[in-house]
């Protein structure tokens, strides 16, 4: 156990709590220190206050931008108490010591976000404040500090439960907090500075997330897991809103990032995504949310059981009725009425998530994935069906044309090797990540086949219906498989040494094929 604090240095950018942590460090006897809007709000709040400048004999120069970066600031936070040559030096000085430390940073991150100028960035790059902080931080062991107003609360009931002093174990927590804090503050303005430089790929990579939730477990039990929202705003999973249901588990939250992102890709026409173990088993459009639904569902019945439902509109009480009736994990949608509010409340243990708007699909951006010993960067896949050459003696119609590119489309968010039939904009048999191509176009038929049997119709889905596969057919067997199948009309994106060989094919079969050039593995 330390002493009880006497000395405190405050001097914070974000105000919330700080009238109510400054009177009860009065009352506490503790003499306090600030600066700038800082100070003013404690005197305001009849919280006696000292200046800086007054503590320091040094007045506040280059419009702020020094200020407590000074021997009897840092001295005070850096002297280990119990260290003779130390408190000599402060004798020596004229240094007091300063026993907590209360600071939060400029907000420079959310002055990028606003998408300020470059030079009202770059002032709100703080550097007093990380210094202090560092300081502190190091010095724990003498010294409190505090970069969060949420652990004002904390530190009161620490204080009042030891006298006016702090356990040392807390003084450790704090101090981690504190160098995350500055390490996550870096990491953005090292971010900034590359982005702004047009610096993709940067000599060292800096990022950082923030704890948003630690889970039961990972993707198995015996896996521990948490999860962290960070990097550049993007409406999805990091930013939605539960409005009830059991807590995300680390599945949910990967297959809820892919079904609404995937959802997203259709911004023109209601859609409804349903997702099992990140790969749709539905994919639909419709006239309206119900309709869409309805179709994406009967892609897939069984599948469909226990599995994450996206739609890209305010999700509507008639379609809740409908999605009520299934098992689901989570709904997510970027707005919810009050009468499917009502509806799904029923559903106490349905995850209900609404994100306020959707991801733009075109945007740029990085993902990130770990190795051993390493990560790799690359560039979100925003490629979008783009100008199509037709390959075939026969060209695809009208509405041939416009599932194609419905299909490709969801193909691209198809583990690979992804197959996707797709009739009337919906998906009728998806055939996800096989070691083989020809393996997943006949899942993908067989799907095609079932959905048609639990639908009473006698022939398959497939029947009349095209064909997408997120790469090249390297051989002409999985064009026959899709053409066994009874599909009229295939998307790919070519390139493969045999192309001729495969033409030839849907020539001799009479199908229609145009090629992308653009391919969509998805690992």
């Amino acid at each position: 156990m330390t002493e009880p604090i006497r000395r405190a240095l405050i001097s914070v950018s974000d105000k919330t709590g700080l009238a109510d942590l400054g009177a009860f460090l009065a009352a506490q006897g503790v003499e306090i220190l600030s600066t700038g809007g800082s100070a003013k709000l404690l005197k305001d709040a009849g919280v006696p206050v000292v200046e800086v400048s007054d503590f320091t004999g040094f007045p506040e120069i280059m419009d702020g931008r020094v200020k407590t970066l000074q021997p009897m600031i840092h001295g005070g936070l850096l002297a280990v108490r119990a260290n003779a040559e130390h408190q000599q030096a402060m004798e020596t000085h004229g240094i007091k010591p300063i026993d907590l430390l209360v600071v939060n940073l400029y907000p420079f991150e959310a002055t990028v976000a606003k998408g300020a100028e470059f030079d009202d960035c770059i002032e709100n790059i703080d550097i007093g404040g990380p210094a202090l902080i560092r300081a502190a931080a190091k010095n724990h062991g003498d010294v409190t500090v505090v970069v969060d107003a949420a652990d004002y609360g904390k530190l009161m009931d620490e204080m009042s439960a030891n006298d006016g002093a702090t356990t040392a174990a807390f003084r450790k927590q704090l101090a981690a907090t504190a160098y995350g804090r500055t390490a996550a503050y870096d990491a953005a303005i090292s971010g900034w500075f590359a982005d702004h430089l047009g610096d993709t790929f940067p000599t060292r990579l800096t990022f950082a997330g923030e704890r948003r939730q630690i889970l039961r477990y990972g993707e198995n039990p015996h896996q521990t897991a948490a999860f962290y929202a960070g990097g550049p705003a993007r409406p999805g999973i990091a930013t939605a809103e539960q409005l009830q249901g059991k807590e995300l588990s680390f599945n949910n939250l990967n297959d809820t990032d892919a079904a609404f992102e995937l959802v997203a890709e259709f911004s023109d026409r209601p859609a409804c995504v349903i997702v099992k173990h990140a790969n749709p088993c539905g994919v639909a459009l419709g006239d309206d949310l119900f309709e869409a639904y309805q179709r994406a569902l009967a892609c897939d019945t069984e599948s469909a059981f226990g599995g994450i439902i996206a739609v890209n509109r305010a999700l509507d009480a008639k379609t809740a009725e409908a999605v009520a009736e299934l098992f689901a994990e989570v709904v997510i949608a970027p707005a919810i009425d009050d009468g499917a509010k009502a509806v799904l409340a029923a559903k106490k243990n349905l995850r209900v998530l609404v994100t306020g708007a959707l991801p733009d699909p075109t945007a740029s951006g990085m993902t990130v994935r770990s190795l051993a010993g390493g990560y790799l960067l690359q560039g979100r896949d925003a490629g979008l069906v783009g100008d199509l050459k037709v390959v075939t003696k026969r060209a695809p119609s009208t509405a041939e044309m416009a599932d194609l590119t419905f299909a490709f489309t969801v193909a691209k968010h198809v583990k690979s090797n992804a197959i996707v039939y797709a009739k009337g904009g919906a998906t009728v048999g998806v055939g996800a990540g096989q070691m083989s191509r020809v393996n997943s176009s006949r899942i993908a038929a067989w799907k095609a086949q079932d959905a048609a049997r639990v639908a009473g119709d006698a022939d398959s889905w497939a029947v009349g219906s095209v064909v997408a596969s997120d790469a090249f057919f390297p051989f002409a067997d999985g064009l026959m498989a899709a053409a066994d199948a009874g599909a009229t009309a295939i998307i790919q994106p070519g390139g493969s040494v045999r192309d001729d060989e495969v033409i030839a094919a849907a020539d001799e079969r009479g199908l229609a094929m145009v090629f992308t050039g653009m391919r969509h593995f998805r690992h």
